[in-house]
């Protein structure tokens, strides 16, 4: 009696955006949590370049170890290629002296990629002309996402509350009107970014350039955002896995400690100086209202598969979208497997459930 057939999964992970190193951590946990009796992997990494390999996928090189941060090289494993073609062998090995060999067929692909030429829709299209599956949103809800400012248009239109913000195209300053309409502080940050890379608190104007100068050196489109007192809250989603309904999460909350003004980069990944209430401490009507937000956003930018939304709770318990991720970290202190797991969804049932999600919908429009 023969054994089933594995599924072939692709994870793509690393890449050309600040949350290289990140992406590479999101991939080592995935790698670790797919079954082997079940799924067959092949991990490829993307130089910060732009290059993709063939890697071991081997946990150690994916893992922050010492304060030291994982990055793929050129090289660390054969050049490899995916055409954008539905009738080609999937990826394609491209060897010097060989030339170029399939490397064979893939069922599906985890982009595990934060941030530009990843989660913003650039690789969802490559993998759409290619006809092959893959976890997450599709090119439209990829890119709006990860715009800042067409996320807040989409989910105002949708009567999601959101904070006073201004957004600078390149060339841009902020004019003397743009600047009554904000209160200090605020807060700088590249448009299509995440992470917290390249983010400042400005509590005085005359800080204004430097911030959004850190800022353009990720992003030329900078928004500068009215800061929220508050508290910070996080939402896990869910496409459904009959009708397709979005599915929330229980809440996370984070606190942040130590010296830090902001939930910023090393507060996050390096440190150790955040702490995370799961569930929430929030009324149960305000959590319940967090979650139905966090559902119409993931609808309003028709999203797939997963995503985050962040939003922040004020001391009078009103409610304020901040952004959503439709690629959330996935490492093993990130909030989105987390907070599924803490609602029932452990993390290996919870990749299996994004990978047969992603197979089921297949490629193509829905």
């Amino acid at each position: 009696m023969t054994s089933p057939r594995k599924i072939r999964v692709a994870i793509v992970f690393g890449g050309r955006s600040p949350e290289h190193a990140i992406s590479c951590v999101s991939a080592g946990s995935i790698l670790g949590a797919l079954d082997p009796d079940e799924y067959e992997t092949v991990p490829v990494g993307i130089t910060r370049e732009g290059q993709w390999v063939l890697t071991d996928g081997s946990r150690e090189h994916l893992a922050i170890s010492g304060g030291e941060l994982p990055e793929i090289t050129a090289g660390s494993g054969a050049a490899v290629v995916l055409p954008g073609d539905p009738t080609a062998n999937g990826l394609m090995v491209v060897d010097a002296a060989d030339g170029t060999r399939a490397l064979g067929d893939v069922d599906v692909v985890f982009p595990v990629l934060h941030g530009a030429y990843g989660e913003d829709g650039t690789i969802q299209g490559l993998l759409e002309m290619a006809g092959i599956p893959y976890v997450g949103a599709n090119v439209f809800a990829s890119a709006a996402a990860m715009d800042k400012e067409f996320t807040k248009k989409l989910a105002v239109s949708e009567g999601i509350p959101t904070g006073p913000y201004v957004v600078l195209r390149a060339g841009q300053s902020l004019s003397a009107t743009d600047r009554e309409k904000l209160k200090l502080p605020v807060f700088v940050k590249p448009a299509r970014a995440g992470s917290s890379c390249g983010i400042t608190k400005v509590d005085d104007w005359a800080d204004l350039d430097e911030a959004v100068a850190t800022a353009r050196a990720i992003d030329p489109k900078v928004l500068i955002e009215e800061g929220i007192t508050g508290r910070e809250v996080e939402c896990g989603v869910l496409e459904g896995e009959y009708d397709g309904t979005p599915e929330a999460s229980l809440l996370a909350e984070i606190r942040v400690q130590g010296d830090h003004d902001f939930y910023d980069f090393e507060a996050k990944y390096l440190d150790g100086s955040s702490e995370y209430d799961i569930p929430a401490n929030l009324p149960p009507e305000v959590s319940r209202q967090v979650q139905e937000y966090a559902c119409r956003t993931f609808a309003a930018l028709d999203c797939a598969g997963l995503a985050r939304v962040d939003f922040f709770v004020t001391p009078e318990l009103d409610i304020y979208l901040n952004e959503i991720n439709t690629m959330p970290g996935f490492t093993s202190t990130s909030m989105f497997p987390r907070m599924w797991a803490a609602t029932g969804l452990e993390y290996p049932k919870l990749v299996s459930r994004l990978i047969r999600t992603a197979l089921r919908r297949g490629s193509g429009l829905h």
